[in-house]
């Protein structure tokens, strides 16, 4: 995902640090990580769910973007679990 800033919301801070996650490695999956859903309908602007690697530790991340001025706002940070998630990161289980 191409943005011209990067910008991190208060939640996405709190997450990242109660979880260990380092702020190069979400710019690490916002650069060459995957989008694997999108919401273009999302308010103030539209939304997308990636999913990125560092080392072999999976990495999802909601992040929305300006499409006006290509800012990025990171939204939430986390590291998906197969409970929750199918093999490879990218599709929910059915519950």
């Amino acid at each position: 995902m191409n943005c011209n800033n990067i910008k991190f919301s208060s939640h996405a801070i709190q997450r990242m640090f109660e979880r260990g996650i380092k702020k190069q490695s979400v710019v690490e999956v916002i650069r060459s990580g995957k989008i694997i859903a999108s919401y273009p309908d999302d308010e103030p602007y539209p939304s997308f769910l990636m999913l990125g690697f560092e080392n072999d530790t999976p990495i999802h991340l909601a992040i929305a973007q300006n499409e006006k001025t290509g800012d990025c706002y990171v939204i939430t940070v986390y590291f998906p679990k197969l409970d929750i998630w199918q093999a490879g990161f990218k599709k929910r289980r059915k519950l």
